[in-house]
């Protein structure tokens, strides 16, 4: 008589889902490829590779869940949605657009939990997949819209508090003149990919804390992109500060890559600063009635 060896419920659950995984491998590699080849490579651009470990750690923190989980499966919804991302993927493969290709992983590793695990599966495994939404490259034309106007406020708000502060500089659209340099705020100082990268930590910081009560979590989610300007605003009076004390090459040198981690710093500060904040305020009454 054959003995037969009993897996554990986790053990189980990965011997299962392993033809799965090869399959993703094999039907998202050249997408992957595509991303680092041709996005990821950017300093802009450089959370990707974060974005996608930190979504494959949080389902993997889940599998004990996932295993012990009475499983109901949605096979009319979760079909629904794989042909939907199917399609996606054969357009966006065939035609060359990333939003499609890279976009269509979404609906269908949210199909797959689906036909696994039903709704209760995917009330689980919605953030991590959720999170890869910041994977996907931001289309042009959306890119194009945005930047403009950015770049004009950034422009407008550091010419102010430079001059209100008794700096020598001018303004001219998104050109500045401070002392003998002339700064062009380029695309990248526009900060829209400092605050489409800023937006995934903090809604991670929000998911992994889970602070209490709704207008708690709701601040916290809308104060994102504003935390993102004001840190990305930062960085460009430091820059043109630089550039005014030390010259051009110093300004576009090290100290301009330098002050990329700098606004990352000081837009997470202001998020932990803020929550730090809401948990005194929301803390407060019960003092107060003690």
């Amino acid at each position: 008589m054959r003995a037969r060896v009993a897996l554990g419920p986790a053990l189980s659950t990965w011997v299962e889902w392993w033809p799965v995984a090869v399959g993703l491998v094999l039907m998202y590699a050249p997408t992957y490829a595509m991303l680092w080849r041709d996005t990821w490579g950017a300093d802009d651009q450089a959370h990707g590779p974060i974005v996608v470990g930190i979504s494959l750690w949080l389902l993997g923190r889940e599998r004990q869940r996932f295993a012990s989980m009475e499983r109901a499966p949605s096979w009319v919804a979760g079909s629904a949605l794989l042909l939907v991302g199917v399609l996606a993927y054969v357009l966006g493969r065939s035609q060359g657009i990333p939003l499609f290709d890279v976009g269509s992983q979404i609906p269908v590793l949210a199909a797959l939990v689906l036909c696994a695990y039903g709704w209760r599966g995917l009330r689980l495994a919605w953030f991590p997949i959720f999170l890869l939404l910041f994977v996907v490259p931001l289309p042009g034309v959306l890119m194009d819209w945005l930047t403009g106007p950015l770049k004009e406020y950034v422009s407008v708000l550091t010419e102010r508090t430079l001059y209100a502060t008794g700096y020598p500089i001018a303004r001219d659209g998104v050109t500045l003149a401070i002392g003998p340099y002339q700064l062009l705020v380029a695309d990248a100082c526009s900060g829209l990919h400092s605050m489409y990268s800023l937006t995934a930590l903090g809604l991670l910081y929000v998911y992994l804390t889970k602070p209490k009560g709704f207008w708690r979590k709701a601040i916290l989610i809308l104060s994102i992109w504003p935390i993102a300007f004001a840190g990305n605003l930062v960085r460009v009076i430091i820059l043109v500060l630089v550039t005014y004390y030390f010259g051009d090459a110093a300004g576009q040198g090290f100290l301009h890559g330098f002050a990329g981690l700098l606004l990352f710093l000081i837009a997470l500060g202001l998020l932990f600063a803020l929550d730090s904040l809401l948990r005194l305020i929301h803390r407060a009454p019960a003092a107060h009635y003690a």
